[in-house]
Formats: structure tokens, sequence, C-alpha cells
């Protein structure tokens, strides 16, 4: 799981080697900010539908913390809230962003394939494509690192959705793998928990290609 969290994980994306190199333009990141709004919106969703999979009152609430990171116990609070403040620090209007007009097509289809794969399968693979965040912490380091250094015009306090995420990401990352060590006892779930983890990293790949590939749609 982790060689796979390592090795297939979407910091190797041309687009996000390009960003934390400093090579983007506003308009890119822009762009990039935007469209991964709609993946950040949609976590909770596919939350929410691994937490009805899960049949202890210990399991519901510890998956349930997951919900709340991203929607906040209050208005004002929560991953959303703060990816909507990174957008408004890098020029965008959050109406814009909480619209979605401006979301890719190959962008909703990576969010959708994602959120129905959790709807879909079995409480491994749904927790096991979760496990992208083993390697979270790492690209928020990474991360906050490059937007102080090349994109300061970008306000400090727009990057606490990094900050944050660098220490939730620890711990739910930690979690989800003790369960699926936990359930994957025989080979045939070993395979589907790397299978699930794998898809989930085609996401999150398939989600940069669009965005990558944007600026072609916006020429047409």
């Amino acid at each position: 799981m982790r060689a796979v969290a390592r090795d297939r994980y979407h910091d190797r994306h041309p687009f996000n080697v390009r960003m934390h190199q400093g090579e983007l333009t506003p308009d890119e990141l822009r762009r990039w900010i935007l469209n991964r709004f709609h993946y950040q919106r949609h976590i909770p969703v596919k939350d929410a539908l691994v937490l009805a999979k899960l049949d202890t009152s210990r399991l519901r609430r510890m998956w349930l913390r997951r919900i709340e990171e991203h929607d906040g116990r209050a208005d004002g609070e929560g991953g959303i809230e703060r990816w909507l403040r990174l957008g408004e620090a890098a020029g965008l209007d959050r109406s814009e962003l909480l619209s979605g007009e401006g979301v890719l097509p190959g962008v909703r289809l990576a969010v959708d394939g994602y959120v129905n794969f959790c709807r879909l399968r079995s409480p491994l693979e749904a927790v096991a494509a979760s496990l992208t965040e083993l390697s979270a912490p790492g690209i928020m380091r990474t991360r906050i690192a490059a937007f102080e250094r090349h994109y300061p015009w970008i306000d400090a306090d727009g990057l606490a959705y990094f900050r944050t995420r660098e220490t939730q990401g620890r711990q739910d990352s930690g979690e989800a793998l003790g369960l699926v060590l936990d359930w994957a006892r025989t080979e045939a779930d070993q395979e589907r928990a790397v299978a699930a983890l794998a898809f989930k990293c085609d996401v999150l790949w398939s989600l940069l290609d669009a965005i990558d590939h944007g600026d072609r749609k916006e020429r047409q």
C-alpha cells in the first residue's frame, strides 16, 4: 500500500511538478484551484457513503470526524471553507467556485467515478481508496514551500488548508491503514485493497490531466 501511494501519487504529475517549481501562470493556478474545489467539496459526500457502510459505533464516530474536518461543525469552518479562502486569496470569487460552472468535464468524470466507487464497493475497498493520504503530508509541506516562494501574490492566510491537512492527513491515513490491515486477511482481499488505492491514484492523475489540458478547451 505504501509503495502504491508513493510511486503512483499525483505529486509526480507534470502539472504538479510545474506548480511546485513555480512555473504556473496565475490563470493556470486559478484553474487548478477552481477545478480541485469540485473534488474537495465531494470528499464529505464520499465519506458519508463510507460511513454508512461501517457497522460499529466506534468506526462511525472515527469516520464522522472526516466529514467534520471538511464541512466543519458550523458555518465558516472546515476544509471546504478554507479552500474557498484559498480561491479568494488567488483572486477568485467564492460564488464562482460554489457555482461549479467552470468545472471541466474531465474533472467531473473523475470525481463522479471516485464517489460512485465508494458508493458501490465494499468497506475495505472504499477505505483503502482513501489511502492516497499516506502521501498527503509530504506534498502539503512541498506545496506550502512552493506557494510561499513562487506565488507570493497569494495571501499567506489562503494557505491554511494545506497547513491543516498536513496534520489531518497523517491521522486519517494512520487510522485507515489500520482498518485495511485488520480487514484484508486473505490474499484476495489484499489484492482488492491495493487495486482500490491504485484506482484512487488514477482518479487524481486523471483530474490533473483534465486541468493541465483545460487551456486547450478555453482556446476553442
